[in-house]
């Protein structure tokens, strides 16, 4: 398989506070990437570090032959990477047509962009002049990866994107990442819930204290249900 990301000896701190110690990550392309683990074991870091919103001390994250740890922040999503944070971090006030629009400005994607990201969320389609502030969680979570799509990425980072919503939400969002998938787009998927992932992973890394600890192919996860135990503290 080809590389779409690799990640080398990566070092990250909050100040005095070292969070991942020489971490090492490849993402294969089209595959869906979960990293498991305890809070505060470094998952969310990786990704923002990926994203350049913390900077590396050392190390670095490898891109179609580009070092993303050498770009500015704002600079990573112009490279192909989308990341979809924690919380949706929406622009509240903004219609869904707005929101989307900004994610479209990142890349200078227009309308057909645009189209294709309304088909894969066609209930966006019937918010568009609504506020994000006024959508329920699960379209939230759907404009949210919208506007990330609207990048056209190459990498999509997925943070804890099922946190919250219910059974028939979290169903579309697999169903999109499956989507994704098949069109050639790699991801990483950061989730607290194993059975969230069981049926889209391709493979699992799991982090501690910032290191990568093992990664294995979803069978093997499916076949040892100790390793979740082991490393996330959950059956």
């Amino acid at each position: 398989m080809t590389a779409a990301l690799e990640i080398r000896g990566l070092h990250c701190a909050y100040g005095e506070v070292q969070v991942l110690h020489g971490l090492d990550l490849t993402l294969e392309k089209s595959e869906v990437h979960c990293l498991l683990g305890r809070n505060g074991a470094g998952k969310t870091t990786t990704l923002k570090a990926i994203m350049g919103l913390v900077r590396a001390t050392s190390g670095s994250v490898v891109l179609a032959g580009r070092d993303l740890a050498a770009l500015p922040a704002h600079d990573v999503p112009k490279a192909g990477v989308a990341y979809v944070p924690q919380g949706r971090r929406l622009f509240a006030e903004m219609t869904v047509a707005e929101n989307l629009e900004i994610g479209l400005m990142a890349r200078g994607r227009g309308a057909a962009t645009r189209d294709g990201v309304l088909q894969l969320f066609p209930l966006l389609r019937e918010r568009l002049g609504q506020r994000s502030g006024t959508l329920s969680g699960g379209e939230q979570q759907m404009l949210a990866m919208a506007r990330a799509l609207c990048l056209e990425p190459e990498v999509l980072l997925l943070d804890e994107p099922t946190e919250g919503l219910q059974p028939s939400m979290i169903a579309r969002i697999r169903e999109t990442v499956a989507t994704l998938k098949g069109r050639g787009v790699s991801t990483i998927l950061v989730e607290q819930r194993i059975d969230a992932v069981l049926s889209i992973a391709d493979r699992v890394t799991f982090i501690e204290n910032g290191r990568n600890r093992d990664t294995v192919e979803i069978a093997t996860l499916r076949g040892d249900p100790a390793l979740v135990r082991r490393y996330v503290g959950v059956g």
